[in-house]
């Protein structure tokens, strides 16, 4: 067996194994990975595809940004115990990135799924919204837990880098989506949104007339042990630029929230981002 590279990142926030049937509380985690480019030096692909992959004993449910396709096979090929689902952002199928959800297989069970197309019409494949210098897609699960029963909606994103509009409206388009679409199901919204908390695009997913995600990290009591930014370059993390999230509607309790740091063997951040990971549950009802 290879040596887990991320295990002691992982000791830092407990044991990550596998549920027991009384337990209600399971881990996501959202990571951006960094596509695979061949000029990223000693960062390539193939010199912290380990680190990468191993970090996601951390999750139950992992949501991933950035994967293009190669990437994509040798994640499902080494990782087992997870269930995936993703589309490329470009033709819907293999081409151009894609943003996956995994689940692991003895936790959950999948009862629906589906890519919309970050747009004024995202049901169109490779449509590119308004002013954004890429197409830009949200992957959607809906899961049911094998042990409570218990139905979730899953929706993993990364909005644009480039297009101010396009980075507002996908907001706007997914917070509309979560509303239609929950019907009281407790709902994860994770991604790299390119936008740090109070700017135009996180307003536009967590306020408004349908207003229903929270920012887990910064629900009341939650503590976050880790740095202060999702957002390293491979060089250093730049305090105060977290622009990677995780969002809950109100009918989920928040239990952890942990900013991690998976590095390869020599040393190096696993990605230039920085995932974030918490442990969550069903909020009781009063």
């Amino acid at each position: 067996m290879r040596v887990r590279i991320a295990c002691l990142c992982i000791c830092l926030l407990g044991s990550f194994a596998e549920r027991t049937a009384a337990e209600d509380a399971f881990t996501v985690m959202s990571y951006n990975i960094r596509y695979l480019n061949t000029r990223d030096g000693e960062d390539v692909w193939g010199n912290r595809k380990e680190a990468v992959i191993d970090s996601f004993e951390a999750g139950s449910i992992v949501g991933l940004q950035e994967v293009v396709w190669k990437q994509f096979d040798d994640i499902k090929s080494d990782t087992p115990k997870l269930e995936w689902y993703g589309v490329a952002r470009d033709d819907g199928k293999q081409k151009g990135e894609s943003a996956p959800i995994g689940w692991r297989k003895t936790e959950f069970s999948c009862t629906d799924k589906g890519t919309f197309w970050l747009s004024e019409n995202p049901e169109t494949v490779g449509s590119k919204g308004w002013d954004a210098a890429l197409p830009r897609i949200a992957t959607w699960v809906r899961l049911q837990d094998n042990s409570s029963k218990q139905e979730w909606i899953i929706l993993n994103t990364h909005f644009d880098h480039r297009g101010s509009a396009a980075r507002k409206k996908s907001g706007e388009l997914i917070r509309n989506w979560v509303a239609e679409n929950a019907k009281g199901i407790p709902v994860v919204v994770m991604g790299d949104m390119n936008a740090k908390l109070g700017s135009a695009p996180m307003n536009a997913l967590l306020e408004g007339t349908e207003a229903v995600l929270e920012d887990a990290r910064s629900r009341e009591g939650v503590k976050d042990n880790g740095p202060n930014s999702t957002w390293c370059g491979f060089r250093e993390i730049v305090e105060g630029q977290r622009i990677d999230h995780i969002l809950v509607s109100q009918n989920v309790a928040v239990v952890a929230f942990e900013t991690m740091n998976p590095k390869t063997k020599s040393g190096r951040f696993a990605s230039d981002h920085l995932p974030v990971w918490c442990r969550l549950k069903p909020a009781e009802q009063n």
